[in-house]
């Protein structure tokens, strides 16, 4: 199992990079709730709507009028329930297979395989072959998001069953596929079971879990460029979370309803910390923030400055985020989308945003930041050695950091430094007690930015 160090802490000021400064352009409206968007391997958009529908968005910005699958004669919708994801096949140009996750009529998870008929606009409403079904015991914590991983593997994320305070254990019950994340082999023969999955052999575990202890993830992705995952888990009732681990680590334990992020939520009967993995960042579910919705990292060539940025946002709030490689959070602000389901990519990675509001729309994500070293100074900025004993080390040669501070997490200025030289600073940290300190950087033009720091 990977071992991780869990820092507890309630951050009291906004942790803000330097601001991009982005935009959203309306691409389509008119969606019935839409919650999801996918593409198929070319310029078209497959937008799922809750109530069992997929429809394709042209580049041109038009829909097409008949829906590419309808499935809603067999889907419960409403709430958390009904149509919830969708997945193509890695070589669907040539098999014309595709992915659903909905919710059947009895109220309970169904995966299945469509395939699209001879017209490459309309899929054939009777190819269905079902492939995994499971229980739901509550309409809400459905989970229902689905992606090909970069083994070719189908990974779907199940909630925990729903309720509050996941009260029949499920997310820790390797028995069920509640609040797991499954891995599928759908070229292989049912019952689908990857030979690398983790709990194979285990008469205590199902053969589908790839990990467990998720809540509710909403949603998960796959770095286009390094392969990680990144998961967005709905908290309970105080801390959102964002998970990131390498796609090869196979059986982590993410903690639910042992931890609500890094807090402790009911720990009876749980692991060890050290046997479980914790997020790579966390905010207050407070104020108007209540839920997240994961995206994807930007790997797109239209915009540099938000190059390796992950994108996602809060359902209540209407605010779209970024976590940095570092695992910086920052929130950028409500740009027009409300009630913000979804994230999608094109086939060229850019960038997209769905929500309820305005009509069911489709957003293009844009970032109209001028690409400076003002923009990178948080990713050039050196600091070690972190943890720190005696004494941090900060290299940042020609960015024009004016001032250093450092901040304690009840937001008090500890010390503050001026920068000479420009290139390098050392701060004496020996008298500091334990814990967990932010350094903020001030360039000439007023603008900062943070570093975390943990002395020991």
């Amino acid at each position: 199992m990977k071992i991780v160090y869990v820092f507890i802490f309630s951050l009291v000021f906004p942790l803000n990079l330097f601001t991009q400064d982005l935009e959203l352009e309306l691409i389509a409206s008119g969606f019935s709730s839409p919650l999801e968007l996918k593409h198929a391997g070319d310029d078209r958009l497959f937008v799922v709507e809750r109530g069992g529908q997929i429809k394709i968005l042209n580049a041109d910005g038009t829909v097409n009028p008949t829906p590419f699958l309808n499935i809603s004669s067999i889907t419960t919708s409403g709430g958390e329930r009904g149509l919830l994801g969708l997945a193509f096949h890695p070589e669907y140009t040539n098999n014309g297979h595709f992915y659903v996750y909905y919710i059947n009529l009895s109220g309970n998870t169904q995966v299945s395989r469509f395939t699209v008929s001879s017209n490459p606009d309309v899929a054939n409403p009777n190819s269905e072959l079902q492939m995994l079904s499971f229980n739901q015991p509550f309409t809400n914590h459905n989970g229902g998001h689905i992606a090909f991983g970069p083994d070719g593997m189908l990974y779907i994320g199940s909630g925990d069953g729903g309720s509050g305070g996941d009260p029949q254990n499920n997310s820790q019950n390797l028995t069920n596929l509640l609040g797991k994340l499954l891995r599928l082999d759908v070229d292989a023969a049912a019952p689908y079971i990857p030979t690398d999955n983790p709990f194979i052999g285990n008469p205590n575990a199902r053969d589908e879990i790839w990990a467990y202890g998720l809540r509710n993830p909403w949603k998960f992705s796959f770095d286009s460029e390094t392969d990680d995952l990144w998961i967005a888990d709905v908290g309970q009732n105080a801390w959102e979370e964002i998970n990131r681990e390498a796609a090869s680590d196979a059986g982590l334990n993410y903690g639910w309803r042992c931890y609500e992020g890094n807090a402790p939520f009911n720990t009876n009967g749980c692991p060890p910390q050290s046997e479980l993995t914790f997020p790579i960042s966390v905010y207050a579910n407070a104020g108007s923030r209540c839920s997240v919705t994961g995206g994807y990292v930007y790997r797109g060539e239209e915009y540099p400055a938000i190059q390796g940025l992950y994108f996602f946002a809060d359902l209540c709030s209407n605010e779209i985020g970024t976590v940095n490689q570092a695992g910086d959070l920052t929130f950028h602000g409500n740009f027009g989308a409300s009630s913000i389901t979804s994230f999608g990519v094109d086939v060229d990675n850019n960038l997209y945003v769905v929500a309820f509001g305005g009509g069911g729309s489709v957003y293009k994500v844009k970032d109209n930041t001028p690409l400076s070293v003002h923009t990178n100074e948080m990713q050039n900025v050196v600091l070690y050695p972190n943890p720190a004993r005696d004494f941090v080390n900060l290299d940042f040669e020609n960015l024009n950091i004016s001032e250093v501070s450092i901040i304690d997490l009840k937001g008090n200025f500890i010390n503050s430094f001026e920068n000479q030289n420009n290139k390098n600073l050392q701060i004496d940290v020996s008298n500091y007690s334990s814990g967990v300190y932010f350094v903020k950087l001030t360039n000439a033009n007023g603008q900062s930015s943070f570093k975390k720091l943990l002395v020991k």
